[in-house]
């Protein structure tokens, strides 16, 4: 298979004119006056990045990852191509033990038989260890204090799928959780009541990432810079964003752009089961969520996920006036990076896998591949 005459981000995240050489679901040449066997599309005139990779996200189209069922995996697997996500975590929530376990050993089922669609990366595992003060739309019945013992157990039911995990570094027995849950995965702050001096120590101790950076934890104040000064401020640590423009202000996202650099910023979709779906009332970790002019929120008004995808937060970011080598960068290889999966997905380069995205200069989807396979084409 052969994509030839495209501008393309290359491995560097630089655009150039070349062609895109593909056997086996892998990238086999980038570069220009390549052949291939197989079909062969002529891109002139669109732009291929690297597959979309959304490494926080519930669910869409009707379905969520705690539903725990195939048919949930699948929808949300299929779904997610076709908007150009080609790799994701599905991600868990603050429910009981029980659900918990269902949903690992669901995703594990999932990913030793995979569904068409985007490829599943592993759990992206958001509670119960969190603060109940700092829930946000997480279900306060289920929190509880760090327990590693447990998560040791829910680590080895999945099969060692957990890519994530979320932790409030201010709970009881948060510092062996750590120590600990760091030799094994991503280690996220998360839903937290931290100080700026906490986080910090935190960070010492293993913790590499933050869940949704100023949502759902102390924000940034020039006496008290808080958890998210604490990120700005340590260059060790990665930093999702929702990026629809709603969860965090757009000039407040230019300036975490450019604060954080082009390798530290990670977009995520923390969808919910709503994405793709109209307004209404829906179902989010036991709890019920209202969706009015795509914002999801719980009764009393909190923010319960979103309802958008990458793509989309791509075309936002843009639109806000973030370079888009370094937007592009936050959906792909930084995501990558985060959960440990860089070396075979995240950029376009001989020898990772075939998972790219075509636009056009407006950045509308044309092409979805997913390991070589056509997802979508609208060229």
């Amino acid at each position: 298979m052969l994509f030839k005459n495209a501008e393309v981000i290359n491995k560097d995240f630089e655009l150039e004119k070349a062609d895109i050489a593909v056997a086996d679901g892998i990238i086999t040449a980038v570069g220009r006056g390549l052949s291939a066997s197989g079909e062969v599309f002529d891109l002139d005139g669109f732009i291929v990045v690297p597959g979309l990779v959304d490494i926080h996200i519930h669910g869409c189209a009707g379905f969520d990852a705690c539903d725990a069922t195939t048919e949930a995996i699948s929808e949300i697997a299929a779904h997610l191509a076709k908007h150009g996500v080609t790799s994701f975590c599905p991600a868990t929530m603050t429910v009981s033990s029980e659900e918990i376990e269902n949903a690992l050993v669901n995703i594990r089922y999932c990913m030793e038989s995979p569904p068409e669609g985007s490829r599943i990366l592993g759990v992206n595992m958001e509670g119960p260890y969190i603060s109940m003060n700092k829930k946000g739309g997480q279900k306060g019945d289920y929190v509880k204090n760090a327990d590693w013992e447990q998560f040791n157990k829910f680590y080895d039911l999945s099969g060692g799928i957990i890519k994530i995990v979320d932790i409030a570094p201010e709970c009881d027995g948060a510092d062996e959780f750590i120590e600990q849950a760091s030799k094994l995965c991503t280690v996220s702050i998360a839903h937290t009541d931290s100080n700026y001096e906490q986080a910090k120590a935190a960070f010492s101790k293993g913790i590499s990432h933050v869940t949704h950076l100023f949502n759902a934890m102390s924000g940034f104040n020039h006496r008290e810079p808080g958890v998210v000064g604490a990120v700005f401020d340590d260059e060790r640590v990665m930093a999702e964003l929702i990026c629809d423009g709603f969860h965090i202000h757009p000039a407040v996202l230019r300036t975490a752009f450019r604060i954080l650099g082009e390798d530290r910023a990670v977009i995520v979709s923390d969808s919910m089961r709503a994405a793709g779906l109209e307004d209404g009332s829906y179902g989010l970790g036991g709890q019920t969520v209202f969706v009015q002019n795509g914002q999801a929120r719980l009764a009393d008004g909190t923010i319960a996920g979103s309802t958008t995808n990458l793509l989309q937060e791509v075309r936002n970011l843009v639109s806000f006036g973030v370079p888009f080598r370094q937007v592009i960068k936050a959906a792909t290889i930084n995501p990558a990076r985060a959960v440990r999966e860089d070396g075979r997905i995240g950029s376009i380069d001989a020898g990772k896998a075939a998972d790219l995205v075509v636009l056009d200069k407006e950045l509308n989807l044309k092409m979805v591949v997913v390991q070589g396979k056509i997802i979508k084409n609208n060229i």
